[in-house]
């Protein structure tokens, strides 16, 4: 259980997570117990442990996060949850991300690819974790509001930026704090999702987007949602697209320049694509992106094995007995799927990148890059979709090398390579 009080935090944040949790995993078996963040923990690192906790046994194991964190996402977002309100809540979310939807959603994000990877081909080097999140958050404000006017959209990214640094710092509520500054910013996030919602219901547009299904929604008895139940499932949103999105992105980069052949590989089957079209300045379309088959398996690969979620929080709402063992009303329970993605009885040689793995179907339950069960991320084929476009234009009309060392991983929270991944982007004409 570690150190009294702090438990086994600090080496959880200090080491590479591959050597904390399989060290353990080891040492005791699928099913052991430690003291993390302040609560004595349960850790699973089984396929079946884990579907008992996700999928099977949902109502005894509650999503948990810190108070902290849940008053900068807002408590009415709809990952805090569970029962009916969250059942409407993720019916919501996942009609506005449903596939009609997001084929639909095509165009916009050829268009902000394009002008995102225009904006890095200037000669200089670029923190490329950093301008993926960038992408991802456009993205995100897109699918979220539909066309959004400058002005908000610029305010929206300053104050979310802002909320962001504070996310995982230290909860004090100090004037001058990063959690303080992230407070207030919170605040003026919610006034400016006020007055845009006044201006679509005013103008009666309720497009079919998150925003105009939240605006839409009446339950049974007629009963609407609250600006701030809409507030709090944006911001939801935001924090479940950005960061994750742009940092499989990152990863990919990174494994495609450490593969010079499985990279050429790649660029014959987008080169493939384009032709595929009406001419080379054809803008990409869902066909098309039903075409990339090896790059499809790029993403499931990198999700695997960057494993960018190492595990989820829930808690345990009675005295729960599983396998012989007890698990304490009120601890926290914790399915590792970086230890079942990087399990070699599932997956051979897992620290090898290797996607024509998924030429074939994992096993069930082994795989779980979005969680598994009733909180499973409802906008996944939206961010895989998000990341195709992105990588066919990058690999057919632009070039990149990479910076300085790429071999070390920071983490912040989410694994990223060193430095987020110091690239330099040039155009494929260019002759730099």
């Amino acid at each position: 259980m570690g150190w009294p009080c702090i438990g086994e935090t600090l080496q959880m944040y200090s080491q590479n997570p591959n050597v904390f949790f399989t060290s353990r995993q080891k040492r005791y078996g699928d099913i052991f117990k430690t003291h993390i963040l302040g609560y004595p923990c349960v850790m699973l690192a089984s396929p079946e442990a884990a579907r008992f906790v996700l999928v099977e046994q949902p109502h005894l194991f509650k999503p948990t996060y810190p108070k902290s964190k849940e008053n900068l996402i807002g408590p009415s977002a709809l990952f805090f949850h569970t029962g009916n309100y969250h059942a409407r809540m993720r019916k919501l979310v996942q009609a506005s991300f449903s596939p009609e939807v997001t084929r639909k959603l095509i165009p916009v994000i050829n268009r902000l690819a394009i002008s995102s990877l225009e904006s890095w081909a200037n000669g200089e080097v670029i923190n490329t974790f950093h301008e993926m999140k960038k992408f991802a958050f456009e993205v995100g404000i897109l699918s979220i509001f539909g066309q959004l006017n400058k002005t908000y959209t610029d305010k929206l990214k300053e104050n979310y930026s802002i909320v962001e640094k504070g996310y995982n710092g230290f909860p004090t509520k100090l004037p001058g704090t990063a959690y303080h500054r992230s407070l207030m910013a919170r605040r003026r996030l919610s006034r400016i999702f006020g007055e845009i919602m006044r201006e679509r219901k005013e103008n009666k547009l309720f497009a079919n987007n998150l925003l105009g299904h939240l605006l839409n929604f009446r339950d049974e008895n007629g009963n609407t949602l609250s600006d701030e139940q809409i507030a709090d499932n944006i911001i939801g949103v935001l924090f479940a697209a950005q960061d994750t999105t742009a940092s499989v992105l990152t990863w990919i980069l990174k494994y495609l320049s450490d593969d010079p052949k499985l990279l050429d590989a790649v660029k014959e089957e987008q080169k493939a694509v384009c032709e595929s079209g009406d001419g080379e300045n054809q803008a990409l379309t869902w066909s098309m992106t039903r075409k990339m088959p090896l790059t499809y398996r790029v993403i499931l690969e990198s999700l695997r094995k960057a494993s960018i979620i190492s595990f989820t929080f829930r808690e345990a709402t009675v005295d729960v007995e599983y396998d012989g063992y007890l698990i304490p009303k009120g601890w926290k329970v914790m399915p590792l799927f970086r230890n079942i993605h990087h399990n070699p009885e599932f997956f051979n040689d897992p620290e090898n990148f290797d996607p024509f793995r998924f030429q074939n179907p994992p096993k069930p339950n082994t795989y779980m890059p979005f969680g598994n069960g009733i909180h499973a991320c409802p906008g996944n084929e939206l961010a895989k979709l998000e990341m195709l476009v992105l990588l066919h234009h990058m690999l057919t009309k632009y070039r990149w090398e990479l910076v300085g060392s790429s071999n070390l991983i920071q983490y912040s929270p989410f694994p990223i390579p060193e430095n987020g991944l110091r690239a330099r982007f040039t155009k494929k004409f260019d002759r730099k």
